[in-house]
């Protein structure tokens, strides 16, 4: 198999996987279902104070009703619904799951948010098209090993005409001993493959696109590690 053919493969298992077995799964990790094991109500603890501290960051923003926003690999809208409720402008919500994307338009419109702000699309990152004041891609690079997650934040920065936010699993020799003993990602057949990524090469493949980084967090929760980083386009 080339590399081109692996990628596909495992883009193609992504899809599948969130589009069945996985969206129902993470459609009740991020919601308020009581019907969750410790490792899922740890994960939702963590991504939250991810979101939460996006969007603390973007209400510090001045005339947020005028920026356009890309929700990259928005879930089911953890982001992108408290996010049009703040008063964005307009919102691209895209996911690689058809399903989720679907929920997402669903659980806005429970949301009383109106509909006419967001775009729903249908997409793999590889396929976003378009320019965006701000676009912001949570959690979504555990699918990309580390040359294509470069690949794709030097996308995604081509995108972005001032601002892009990415959150990814650092990779440390702490997390990689318990990725490799299956505490990092317990259990099998649970997930899709999972890459932890190294910080440095996420960060350079933005500075050679023009951005520089703005701040850093990182957020973790047993079960759940996230560095969350902002990236400004140099002037």
């Amino acid at each position: 198999m080339t590399t081109e053919q692996h990628k596909q493969a495992e883009k193609a298992e992504v899809a599948s996987y969130f589009n069945g077995m996985g969206f129902q799964r993470w459609k009740r990790i991020y919601s308020d279902s009581e019907e969750v094991n410790k490792v899922q109500r740890n994960i939702r603890v963590g991504h939250q104070k991810t979101v939460d501290d996006v969007l603390s960051w973007l209400n510090e923003s001045d005339g947020l009703q005028a920026m356009t926003f890309c929700d990259a690999g928005c879930g089911v809208g953890s982001l992108t619904i408290p996010l049009a409720a703040m008063g964005a402008g307009s919102i691209a919500a895209s996911d690689i799951s058809e399903a989720m994307v679907a929920e997402t338009k669903l659980r806005a419109a429970e949301a009383s948010i109106d509909l006419e702000r967001i775009s729903f699309v249908t997409s793999d990152l590889e396929g976003l098209e378009g320019e965006y004041h701000t676009v912001i891609c949570l959690d979504v690079f555990i699918h990309y090993p580390q040359k294509a997650a470069e690949e794709m934040v030097r996308h995604l920065c081509g995108l972005a005409q001032e601002r892009l936010i990415v959150s990814f699993a650092p990779y440390t020799p702490f997390l990689a001993l318990l990725k490799r003993i299956g505490q990092l990602f317990p259990g099998p057949s649970k997930t899709t493959r999972a890459y932890t990524l190294v910080e440095k090469g996420i960060v350079n493949a933005a500075r050679k696109s023009g951005f520089r980084v703005v701040r850093r967090k990182l957020n973790q929760a047993p079960f759940y590690f996230s560095q969350l980083i902002e990236f400004k386009r140099l002037s």
